[in-house]
């Protein structure tokens, strides 16, 4: 791996022609996962490939009159200090908002890259090329920004956007409520039954370990097994089913690790805490993005988690 201020000119262009042809096929690639979902934001993208394009040629037709045909095969990752770009295919399901500040951020980290590599050059030559392509780098930027108020006007914005939030709710926000919930709920039960009719804090751990882990490895797998998410657009089902397994895990441990402190009424105090935290996290998700007013969903989890709470230490007295 070189030094970008060791390259010669030929090299630093054929490093930017190269810079420029991995440009286009991100913003290809970034068109064809938004195509169906988002096609105004996709169509954006097609014609900022399109300019990558032409980029590409003028700096071909230059590189030509000054160098010949033979271009070296220059990538980034050959150069210390180039920036680097996550393949797009590794980022799938794509998000919206995500995918914006990508792009936009792109043509200003490159021409950021090429200003600072143009003040550490004492190539005169090399100096005045990586110059001029930082000031190409910010016509192509205002040239984006044209492209974003052109193919996506405020009402197209606010569609996709709220596609993009409805996605989000289905993927991710609802299988870990429904994991949440389940393993911060049913979990109350065993552990304080456990806590009251044993007076043991190892024991009554030992029993919300195996009930969090337990109850974490069926809901995921009931969660991925529900829906392909062909049909409803719910996204892969083992996502949704890691995301439910964990969250249901999670849940069920928050008020269970308490009970690693020795003294027991201290470690009850605290698991109620817990609870009562958990069951505020769970209100607050359910008004932030199931739009349910929080008065009412504050009294469906106070009610619930009371009525399993309750159960819990009859068992375990009885």
């Amino acid at each position: 791996m070189r030094n970008f201020s060791d390259l010669t000119e030929r090299e630093v262009l054929a490093l930017a022609i190269a810079n420029e042809e991995e440009d286009n096929r991100i913003y290809l690639d970034l068109a064809e996962g938004l195509r169906e979902e988002y096609p105004g934001s996709a169509h954006m993208f097609t014609e900022m490939a399109a300019e990558e394009g032409e980029h590409r040629r003028r700096l071909l037709d230059i590189y030509r009159s000054k160098f010949g045909e033979h271009i070296p095969l220059i990538r980034r990752q050959d150069v210390r200090g180039f920036i680097q770009r996550k393949p797009i295919w590794q980022s799938y399901p794509l998000n919206l908002k995500a995918v914006r500040v990508m792009a936009e951020s792109m043509e200003e980290e490159t021409q950021q890259f090429y200003r600072r590599a143009a003040e550490r050059s004492e190539d005169v030559s090399v100096r005045k090329l990586l110059g001029d392509l930082a000031e190409a780098e910010v016509r192509h930027e205002h040239m984006a920004e044209g492209l974003m108020a052109e193919n996506l006007p405020a009402n197209v914005l606010a569609t996709e956007d709220a596609h993009a939030r409805s996605a989000l709710v289905l993927r991710v926000i609802q299988p870990g409520l429904a994991g949440l919930m389940d393993g911060s709920v049913s979990t109350l039960a065993p552990v304080f039954a456990a806590a009251v009719a044993s007076g043991s804090t190892w024991e009554t751990f030992l029993v919300g370990l195996a009930a969090s882990i337990g109850a974490g490895i069926s809901m995921g797998f009931a969660e991925a097994l529900s829906d392909d998410g062909s049909l409803t657009g719910r996204g892969a089902p083992w996502i949704r089913g890691a995301i439910c397994g964990l969250m249901t895990t999670a849940g069920g441990i928050g008020h269970t690790l308490p009970f690693l402190i020795p003294a027991f009424w201290t470690a009850m105090g605290v698991a109620i805490a817990v609870v009562v935290l958990e069951l505020a996290t769970i209100t607050w998700i359910r008004w932030k993005y199931m739009d349910t007013p929080p008065f009412s969903a504050a009294l469906q989890v106070a009610f619930g988690g009371a009525l399993v709470f309750a159960t819990g230490i009859l068992i375990g007295s009885s």
